[in-house]
């Protein structure tokens, strides 16, 4: 037997278990695994510039609901023809897959800014706090994606190259055997970033919210790679797919956004740092700080 054969990675036999009468999906447990990865990471980097780590839990209450239904709303609108036929909850079926990333992440965002700022916190030091540990939780729900036997590329024939069972091969491809294992290529790729972008914001004065810039350029700028090799089922605009055309405005914008923060003049004070009080005030003057001093 050839040794590329042998080397090929196998189809998971299974999607999920039984626990009890409930039937677990591992695609659901893996997003699961990965939020609470993403939590504990920013709790930790939160305290680390005196920020208070309530608020993290706080904002997640908030952020990972509208994430999920921004993520599900942008793959019900750019990928319709995944959604689960013949049933009312289709364009609601997470657990079958399908959750866009910059719909989440927009979504989110836009919730988790709402709450950092309604506490009086800074957005831009807690942007920098996530950027990593979102990446973290996107890897741990590529491995969903394994189990779900989608988000493969083209077909081919490298050592680790996938094997993907009849039932789950797109229209066309029936005749290949093993693919592109795309999801693996993403998760190492995450992994990576995320390395990056902490060892950046311990060895290089990056000003807020300069790394979460970094998040949105590097993530859609690696999506442009990838959606070169995906063949899984897509909304199309002049011939290429509709999130090739995202990720190449998703990396521009990331890095415009980084040039201007990193010419900005002022940066926000760090969170552990009280703000200063201007000489001859009377009574404290409203700053606009990293984030409320956790001693007071």
């Amino acid at each position: 037997m050839p040794l590329s054969v042998v080397l090929h990675f196998p189809s998971p036999p299974i999607n999920g278990f039984y626990v009890g009468p409930l039937y677990v999906h591992f695609y659901g447990l893996m997003y699961v695994v990965g939020i609470t990865l993403a939590i504990i990471i920013t709790r930790r980097r939160w305290r680390a510039v005196g920020g208070d780590v309530s608020l993290v839990t706080d904002v997640a209450t908030w952020a990972v609901p509208a994430g999920i239904i921004g993520g599900r709303i942008y793959f019900d609108i750019t990928t319709p023809f995944d959604i689960t036929p013949h049933a009312w909850y289709g364009p609601l079926a997470v657990w079958d897959g399908g959750l866009g990333i910059w719909g989440g992440v927009l979504a989110g965002a836009a919730v988790g800014i709402w709450r950092v700022r309604r506490a009086g916190a800074d957005w831009r030091l807690m942007a920098d706090a996530v950027a990593p540990a979102l990446l973290v939780a996107q890897a741990i729900g590529r491995i969903g994606n394994y189990f779900n036997q989608e988000l493969f590329g083209k077909p081919s024939t490298l050592p680790w190259a996938l094997q993907v069972s009849p039932a789950h091969r797109p229209p066309g491809y029936l005749a290949y055997s093993t693919f592109q294992p795309s999801f693996l290529y993403e998760l190492i790729f995450d992994l990576a970033l995320a390395a990056v972008l902490v060892w950046l914001g311990h060895h290089r004065n990056i000003r807020p919210p300069g790394l979460f810039a970094l998040y949105v350029a590097g993530y859609s700028g690696y999506r442009i790679f990838e959606e070169s090799i995906r063949i899984d089922s897509s909304a199309h605009f002049l011939g290429l797919r509709l999130n090739f055309f995202v990720a190449l405005v998703g990396t521009v914008a990331g890095i415009t956004w980084f040039i201007f923060t990193q010419r900005r003049r002022s940066a926000p004070e760090p969170a552990a740092q009280a703000p200063p009080v201007p000489s001859g005030a009377g009574e404290s003057q409203p700053q606009e700080s990293g984030v409320t001093n956790p001693g007071s």
